[in-house]
This record gives C-alpha cells, sequence and structure tokens, in this order.
C-alpha cells in the first residue's frame, strides 16, 4: 500500500481526488494539503510514498516545490494546464493528469506509480537491484519476470516504454528515467533521448548507430561521445 498526499488550494478538486483514492484499496490518503508549506510540512512528519500535486498554488507553485524538495515521493501532476507538461517530466513525475481527468485515467496513472513503487522496494530490500539478474514489471494486469540478461534495448514511445526482449516485447507504464534508474549501470548505457541498450548484445557500430539483434539504433549527437567511450574504450583490441 502506497501512503499518499493531496496538495491542491481547490476544494472541489480535492474532494473529487479523495473520492477517487477512497476506491483504489492501494492507496491510503494520509494528508490533504493546500500550500506546498503544507506539504513540506507533511513530508517533514509523515512517511509519503506518492504526491498529487497541483500546479497552481499560493505563494509557490507546485512545479518550485518539486524543484526544491531534494527527495520528492513519486508525483503525479494534477492540473488545469497542459503548459507544464514537458517541464514536469523533465522532473521524473509519474504522470501528468489534466482536469477534468476520468477514473480510469487516474487509474492509469496511480498503476504506473504503483510499479515504480514496487521497483524501488525491490531495490531497498536485499541490497539493490544490482544484485539481482531480474526484476518485476507490470504488463497489462500480470506482473512479469524479465532477466537483465533476456532485455536486448528497452524505447521510450510517449506515456510508455518498451523493452525489448529476443523473445517478445513487454508495453510498460513507466518514464525511460524511472526504469534507467533500476537497470545495472554497467550493464546498459543510454544512447540517446529514447533508447537504452544492453551492452552485451551491441554486435557492432556503425557510423552514427549501434547494432543490437540486427536492429541499427541512431546514437544522439549529445550522447556519442560518452556511448563511444564506454563501447570502445575498455574494449577495443589495438595494433
Amino acid at each position: 500500500m502506497m501512503n499518499c498526499i493531496i496538495a491542491d488550494d481547490e476544494p472541489l478538486a480535492r474532494k473529487g481526488l479523495e473520492n477517487y483514492i477512497n476506491e483504489l484499496p492501494q492507496l491510503n490518503l494520509v494528508a490533504l494539503c493546500t500550500s506546498a508549506m503544507e506539504v513540506m510540512n507533511t513530508l517533514a512528519e509523515k512517511k509519503v510514498d506518492l504526491m498529487f500535486l497541483d500546479i497552481q498554488m499560493p505563494k509557490m507553485s507546485g512545479i518550485s516545490l518539486l524543484k526544491s524538495l531534494p527527495n520528492p515521493p513519486l508525483t503525479i501532476i494534477t492540473t488545469a494546464y497542459q503548459n507544464y507538461a514537458l517541464e514536469g517530466y523533465e522532473l521524473s513525475v509519474m504522470d501528468y493528469l489534466v482536469k477534468p481527468y476520468s477514473f480510469d485515467r487516474f487509474v492509469t496513472a496511480v498503476n504506473k506509480a504503483g510499479q515504480m513503487f514496487e521497483l524501488l522496494q525491490q531495490k531497498n530490500q536485499g541490497g539493490g537491484v544490482e544484485e539481482k539478474p531480474f526484476f518485476f514489471v507490470k504488463c497489462d494486469k500480470s506482473y512479469e519476470k524479465i532477466f537483465f540478461n533476456d532485455i536486448l534495448y528497452i524505447e521510450a514511445l510517449q506515456n510508455y516504454i518498451l523493452i525489448n526482449t529476443a523473445a517478445r516485447k513487454y508495453i510498460v507504464y513507466l518514464t525511460l528515467k524511472s526504469i534507467e534508474e533500476q537497470l545495472p549501470s554497467k550493464m546498459f548505457l543510454k544512447i540517446n533521448r529514447s533508447y537504452i541498450v544492453n551492452l552485451h548484445k551491441v554486435s557492432s557500430i556503425d557510423g552514427n548507430e549501434v547494432i543490437v539483434n540486427a536492429v541499427p539504433l541512431q546514437i544522439g549527437r549529445s550522447f556519442k561521445e560518452s556511448v563511444m567511450q564506454v563501447l570502445l574504450n575498455a574494449h577495443l583490441i589495438k595494433r
């Protein structure tokens, strides 16, 4: 179960969100906050796993609050304004709900946060995810066990990612950044803003592309130097 809080200065919005939360057994509402200051006080006093955060609040916006928190909880933004979506995702929020949103859309966002919460739980139990050769991710209604060594590459597509293995593709409603944080850093490498590759599966480098399982994947311009350094410098046999 995830302890959650609502941060919204609009009474009707708070009540509607509270009703949604009460419908889901995996959520435990621990506080209702009307300002950024109330949020900070709550985070200092209580264990909070998930925050539903409005952007337009008095004195300090939700975006400014997120930037000020050294270790914010998982966050789902709830707002009437669409123009903050990019900035929100750059702050690694789990999802961005534009008011008014349906209960189905709310559940999708909560499930995405729930997957990330479980990955973090795995990491915190038993000394960290890098000591285990696998993780579990939620696909549709089931939890799939995926071995790191089976992953070819991971691709970001809009509000979900594709985990590509030789056997199948897994659709997972997480951000690329959030899944990257759970992968063994010595085994996986981000080659552009949309792709992470398994270094063990790279068969060749052709110009600005790496080849994984016969699939050419473009190396981002700003990533090229670091990619080449990781792929070549430590493994290239010189004359």
